[in-house]
């Protein structure tokens, strides 16, 4: 008898789109649904690399989010900055290739930092087994 296997997409987008709404309906500040944003991202990321998708893609911030009020603008560039740092180890053990597209000069000095930082340790790697991307100059 055949074994059947699941059908595996290559790649998969995500549009992280209602956390402050989220937040909102349950009376807690906005950032707290942007929080929650990021944990759920963070467990996306672990099921496509458990389940061998070779390529996720994250649209998380618009251009239109920069006329949010400062304050959750700012506390989503502390939000971006702080994940960063904590999951990028992670990230670049499992031989995760980081990418980020989009305009960054209205980004803080801090966020255009640690973008660059990531995609400058994870730029060699490719695929789950951190092995090096032979494509990567």
């Amino acid at each position: 008898m055949a074994t059947i296997r699941p059908i595996v997409p290559h790649h998969v987008a995500i549009v992280m789109d209602g956390n402050g709404r989220w937040a909102s309906r349950r009376f807690l500040p906005r950032i707290a649904g942007h929080k929650q944003g990021v944990a759920s991202l963070t467990r996306c990321v672990k099921a496509c690399l458990e389940r061998g998708i070779g390529v996720l893609t994250v649209f998380a911030f618009s251009s239109e989010n920069g006329n949010r009020p400062a304050d959750e603008v700012s506390g989503l560039m502390e939000l971006l900055a702080l994940s960063l740092a904590k999951e990028v180890p992670s990230l670049k053990a499992n031989g995760v290739q980081l990418h980020f597209v989009g305009d960054r000069q209205r980004l803080s000095e801090k966020v255009q930092a640690g973008l660059a930082q990531a995609e400058l340790a994870t730029a060699q790697l490719h695929g789950h087994d951190n092995t090096p991307n032979a494509k990567a100059a």
